[in-house]
């Protein structure tokens, strides 16, 4: 007597597949993973960000205004949007898509300290001189020297931004996304579709006093994503070179902020802060452009990339990008 109820054997799905991944939102971010970061680095920090933007130190709609830290409300008003977008999304993204083994080389690019002395001198001396230099360009010739305050302060805001800007930002864009978008679209377009993101990402702050509400004109946000496009080239010139090292591309990064917010004023104070974006975006184009035609639009990529075997995801193969 047969049964006419008998049923095949039941096979698990193939590794890689959309059930493998799982379904709702865990399963959308593993099977991508970089669009998903992408999404959640900027609607995170845009919507903690929005408090700010609406107080008296933005919009004015809301009567509060953020306590003043070193003499201004950015620190206060910025940073919980900071640390929520790029860091807070590349870590939740990682879990979600690689699991602990992603997570573990995640962090491990953090802690890669060890490069050539030339790499430093690169990241700390290199970029705040090509930006006295644009300075210099800009101010037809009114150059003031900088005073004792300002040469002392300098350590210490570096810093102050290693771990406030750098260590929100970089995680994310640079320690996440990066070596992503370079496996699929090259270094060269890599960085040139990463930097107008990384632009875009700090649009809304424009409307509070880090983007000089409501002096600034529509030439700074211009000026700025001009200068995230070229300076996201070196930044990615930095990072393959020094075999992803994270520290290296963060001290280039907050080396601009520092400068900038320390030293540009008194140096050049003629340079109104419209202009000075400008100034800066022209040096951040002039060196961009040298490495492509250097690099021949490598940009230190190596043959085989540093992380070019993906990260097997829970109970996947392979993990896209």
């Amino acid at each position: 007597m047969t049964n006419s109820s008998w049923n095949p054997p039941q096979h698990p799905p193939a590794a890689g597949s959309p059930a493998a991944r799982g379904r709702g939102v865990p399963g959308a971010i593993r099977r991508r993973p970089l669009p998903s970061f992408f999404l959640l680095a900027n609607a995170l920090s845009w919507l903690a960000w929005l408090p700010y933007i609406l107080s008296q130190d933005g919009l004015g709609v809301w009567s509060f205004k953020f306590p003043e830290v070193l003499g201004s409300g950015q620190l206060a008003g910025v940073l919980p949007g900071a640390y929520l977008g790029p860091i807070g999304s590349a870590f939740l993204v990682t879990a979600v898509a690689e699991g602990r083994a992603g997570l573990r080389k995640w962090g491990a690019r953090m802690w890669r300290w060890r490069a050539k002395p030339r790499w430093y001198a690169i990241s700390l001396l290199g970029v705040p001189a090509a930006m006295f230099a644009a300075g210099i360009v800009f101010s037809d010739d009114q150059v003031s020297a900088p005073s004792m305050m300002v040469l002392a302060a300098y350590i210490p805001g570096l810093i102050t931004q290693m771990i406030t800007t750098g260590l929100a930002e970089e995680p994310g864009w640079r320690d996440f996304a990066l070596p992503r978008v370079q496996r699929r679209f090259g270094p060269l377009r890599g960085s040139m579709l990463l930097g107008p993101i990384w632009a875009v990402w700090h649009f809304p702050l424009f409307f509070t006093e880090w983007g000089g509400w409501p002096e600034a004109d529509w030439s700074r946000p211009v000026a700025f994503t001009v200068f995230c496009v070229a300076f996201n080239i070196v930044m990615t010139w930095i990072f393959n070179r020094t075999g992803e090292s994270l520290p290296l591309a963060m001290l280039a990064h907050v080396s601009v902020n520092n400068f900038a917010s320390v030293v540009w004023s008194e140096v050049f104070p003629t340079i109104d802060p419209n202009r000075a974006v400008v100034a800066m975006a022209a040096a951040a184009v002039v060196a961009a452009g040298v490495l492509v035609v250097v690099t021949r639009g490598r940009l230190g990529y190596p043959e085989r990339p540093v992380d070019a075997v993906a990260v097997p995801g829970p109970g996947t193969a392979t993990t896209r990008f």
